[in-house]
């Protein structure tokens, strides 16, 4: 180690001493005390042990002379051996305690200082004589050498590093009664101290010292001791700390004037604007971003197909007038297009048999029946045929069927339809809801469903005069029955052979001739004679169908009566019946809207002719089909009809004029809806 070496720079420095001053022998002069003395005094740096030794030193060279030179190694090495000791002993008691007070420190380190320091002018040690010492009377006359020797300029001790301290023992740790010991023979020893518990009971490292320091002397403050009562105060070491909750936020012109240590600006109208103006600008943008990129991807609204052409036609001349009879009341339609006209008060009457037109109508809903087929079997039940039998009482019935029998549902049709057979119309009733009180239930719900506000039924058959209805009424259903395939082909028959071989006739005198197909006649004494028809006509190449009722003709024979005077209106709107081109091909009639104001025109496919009569106005509509958002030019996009929109109607195709392509973005952005 380093203090080691600088015992041995000392003792050749001073034999070198020694061999240059030999000529010098006057040693008790008082120059040479003077000049160890000035050499001496650069140490008075050191501790107070450090100053009465080096004394001690000097006298006894002047007075024993060459004897310190042959003493000194063995003194050295016996005081390094003491101070490594003593060094031990303290840090063991330090780990061993770790509580020495301040001021336990400090009178220690006093009183050491005073029982190791011997006097100046005693010329001997103050603590117990050590090995290979000689007494004085056997000492040779003093050698005078040089104090210098004793001045060697030692290397300047190492930096300390943080956290171990370099502790250097002085006179403090020698025991007490030890006598003086030479500069020659001191040494020092650095001790790695553990680091302090608390940094902040630290002082600061001793600062290095400079190359005329003969020893460097480091020294640490003992870690105060705790008080052992915990409730007293613990002294303050180092800043306060103190606990506060914090702060809020302040004004950014407010920060950045204590940041530069500028006052803010006083606070102005304008200046006031410009800093909401500044505020309030990125989170407008903000926004504004936000909404075009909403406004981006929102759905787009659905398409809409406008009709842009005129909604109706008015074929020329005055209104037709048809031949209606002078008595009862009259309704005529032509069917999909609208109504012709129609006579008398629209009041409920009794319609007899032309109730069984309802019947047909509810039964063919539940159980349909295909063109040309029989359809399901219908079990003939006693109560059929027993009432058979009321043909005596004047009754229209089927009287050829027995119970067992199977009747064909078509079969069941036409007995109810041609020869009007009542207890045929009562045994569809029961067999279609289980008994006539539900099924009577049905045919009024279905009445109901069409429109028939004056219409009441009391029973299938339509032999009691409490089912009640209007011409316009029974005109409803026969623009629904004559939609019925399978009804027509039955109804348009003049005659039809019954399941027993029979062949009865169809009352209804209008058929087979002029287009009439049917479709149900009623007469009784109380209602009179009634009819329900239909008849087609082909006009401009279009085949229309007409549908018309006259109730309450009591002229006898009434059924005579009510079929002639139905074939003369019949024949007078037929003739009524003409045929206008009113749009061309490739007309423009509407456009696709998109709904973010785009419009894509659309076309007629082919020329549209309505038929009519005179005085007639004729309405047009526009039925769309699934419109795309993008579509090629001449795709269809809908229907223009000319007409109610039921059979019969004129219906043509309508397709888009050019490409139909997505809203622009700016269209998108600017939509509000």
């Amino acid at each position: 180690m380093e203090p080691q070496a600088d015992s041995t720079d000392a003792d050749e420095a001073a034999d070198a001493a020694q061999d240059a001053t030999e000529p010098q022998a006057d040693a008790g002069k008082p120059e040479t005390d003077e000049a160890a003395k000035r050499a001496v005094e650069p140490q008075a740096d050191s501790t107070d042990a450090e100053a009465g030794q080096n004394a001690e030193v000097e006298d006894g060279a002047s007075g024993a002379g060459g004897e310190v030179g042959a003493t000194g190694d063995v003194r050295l090495r016996d005081a390094v051996a003491a101070w490594v000791a003593s060094a031990d002993e303290t840090a063991e008691a330090e780990d061993a305690a770790r509580e020495p007070a301040q001021d336990e420190a400090d009178a220690e380190a006093n009183q050491t200082s005073d029982t190791g320091t011997a006097a100046p002018d005693s010329g001997t040690d103050t603590g117990t004589p050590k090995k290979g010492d000689e007494s004085p009377g056997d000492a040779k006359p003093p050698v005078d050498q040089p104090t210098a020797v004793f001045k060697a300029v030692r290397p300047s001790a190492p930096a300390v590093d943080q956290p171990t301290t370099t502790l250097k023992l002085g006179d403090a740790a020698k025991p007490a009664g030890d006598k003086a010991e030479s500069p020659a023979e001191r040494t020092s020893k650095f001790v790695a101290l553990k680091p302090l518990e608390d940094p902040a009971t630290r002082r600061p490292a001793p600062k290095a010292p400079d190359a005329t320091t003969a020893l460097p002397q480091v020294t640490q403050e003992p870690k105060a001791k705790p008080p052992a009562d915990a409730t007293s105060s613990v002294p303050q070491v180092g800043p306060e700390r103190t606990t506060q909750q914090p702060l809020p936020p302040r004004p950014p012109l407010d920060l950045l004037a204590e940041l530069t240590n500028t006052p803010p600006p006083p606070e102005t109208p304008v200046r006031t604007i410009v800093r909401r103006v500044k505020i309030w600008t990125p989170l407008v943008l903000l926004l504004a971003v936000v909404f075009a990129i909403v406004q981006a991807v929102r759905p787009l609204p659905s398409p809409e197909l406008t009709l842009t052409a005129d909604e109706s036609y008015t074929f020329e001349g005055s209104r037709a007038s048809l031949p209606w009879p002078s008595e009862g009341q009259g309704w005529m339609d032509v069917n999909g297009i609208g109504t012709m006209g129609d006579f008398g008060k629209q009041t409920p009457v009794a319609i007899g048999s032309v109730a069984k037109a309802m019947t047909a109508y509810v039964v063919l809903k539940d159980h349909p029946l295909k063109s040309g087929a029989e359809g399901p079997n219908v079990p003939v039940d006693a109560t059929a045929e027993k009432e058979g039998g009321y043909n005596k009482d004047g009754e229209s019935t089927l009287n050829t069927v027995k119970a067992g029998d199977k009747l064909t549902l078509r079969q069941a049709i036409a007995a109810i339809m041609i020869p009007s057979a009542n207890n045929i119309a009562r045994l569809l009733a029961r067999w279609d809801a289980g008994n006539e009180a539900d099924f009577i239930k049905k045919m009024n719900d279905a009445a109901a469903d069409l429109g028939m506000k004056n219409t009441t039924y009391t029973d299938a058959s339509g032999l009691k005069e409490t089912t009640v209805s209007t011409a316009e009424d029974q005109v409803k259903l026969g623009n629904e029955l004559v939609k019925m395939p399978a009804l027509m082909e039955i109804t348009s028959m003049g005659e039809w052979i019954d399941p027993s071989g029979q062949k009865v006739y169809n009352y209804n005198y209008l058929v087979p001739y002029n287009g009439a197909i049917g479709i149900k006649t009623g007469t009784t004494t109380k209602a009179g004679g009634n009819l329900l028809f239909a008849a087609r006509k082909e006009v401009g190449g279009e085949t229309v169908t007409l549908v018309g009722a006259i109730l309450g003709q009591h002229k006898a024979p009434i059924i005579q009566t009510v079929n002639d005077v139905s074939k003369t209106a019949m024949l007078g709107a037929q003739d009524e019946l003409v045929s206008a081109k009113i749009l061309k091909k490739g007309d423009v009639v509407g456009y696709v809207d998109d709904g973010l104001g785009g419009q894509t025109p659309v076309v007629l496919t082919k020329d549209v002719t309505a038929v009519g009569w005179a005085g007639f106005k004729v309405q047009l509509s526009f039925d769309a089909d699934d419109l795309p958002h993008t579509a090629k030019a001449g795709t269809k996009v809908g229907t223009l009809t000319v007409g109610d929109g039921s059979n019969g109607a004129v219906k043509v195709p309508v397709a888009l004029q050019r490409d139909l392509v997505e809203p622009a973005y700016t269209d998108k952005l600017t939509r509000l809806g």
